[in-house]
């Protein structure tokens, strides 16, 4: 294999080996419908924890999709900006690896949603909704009406910006490092606030972030070459 892909199967293997487990153990355990049942699903009142909360809608769902939606566009305006400042044209890269990871990975989420025939938890006859369960990869009836709520779309505009690391890497490895927990973190708070209004299993949140991953390195290593700044090697010193 060539060094480019070499160096995408090195960040891939692990991540993949425990996204590989953790899909195993939640589907041997039953642990989408556990964790909904158990923690999010309120069944004394027959509603999600989370339906009415303004938290979950309004902070995280709504603003949390205005968040992800303005720091994309903030960022296609100061690459417009690198054409006319000097100074900010070694930015030009990375910024733009940043915009295309951050719509790829988004989009390809969206996408597979229309595509996979999966419901969301607040549609099954388990919490209180009109659907049979139906597990993921499994014979779903032809008569029931389509499905889109797999992956999950919302946690993976969080786990998007897990494209922070690759985009800042050549740069320093301890901001890179914060920029990939930055990722992990909006990815988790954004999942778990989907979870707690019905709107996803923990499964569909696994498999968003595997996703995300999956295209932040892909574009990276094939799309730019695994080079973003002009002076790849040039690490800031003591990181």
């Amino acid at each position: 294999m060539s060094a480019h892909a070499d160096a995408w199967w090195d960040e891939l293997r692990w991540p993949l080996l425990a996204f590989a487990v953790a899909i195993a153990i939640i589907s041997a355990t039953g642990a989408d419908t556990r964790i909904a049942g158990t923690i999010f699903f309120d069944e004394a009142r027959m509603r999600w924890r989370g339906g009415e909360s303004w938290w979950a809608n309004d902070f995280l769902h709504t603003g949390g999709r205005w968040f992800i939606r303005s720091l994309v566009a903030s960022a296609c305006c100061l690459w417009i900006t690198t054409f006319f400042v000097d100074r900010w044209r070694q930015r030009r890269r990375p910024v733009a690896y940043f915009i295309v990871s951050m719509v790829l990975a988004i989009g390809c989420v969206g996408l597979l949603k229309q595509l996979t025939n999966v419901d969301c938890p607040w549609d099954l006859q388990l919490f209180g909704g009109r659907l049979p369960y139906v597990s993921l990869f499994s014979d779903r009836l032809e008569s029931l009406r389509a499905a889109h709520c797999f992956p999950a779309a919302h946690a993976s505009s969080g786990y998007a910006l897990m494209t922070l690391y690759f985009a800042i890497r050549e740069r320093s490895r301890a901001w890179a490092t914060v920029g990939l927990a930055a990722g992990v973190a909006a990815g988790l708070v954004f999942g778990l606030a989907q979870q707690s209004r019905g709107a996803h299993f923990l499964s569909h949140d696994v498999w968003s972030s595997m996703l995300v991953w999956l295209i932040a390195s892909s574009v990276y290593r094939f799309g730019f070459r695994s080079r973003l700044w002009s002076r790849p090697n040039s690490i800031e010193p003591g990181v």
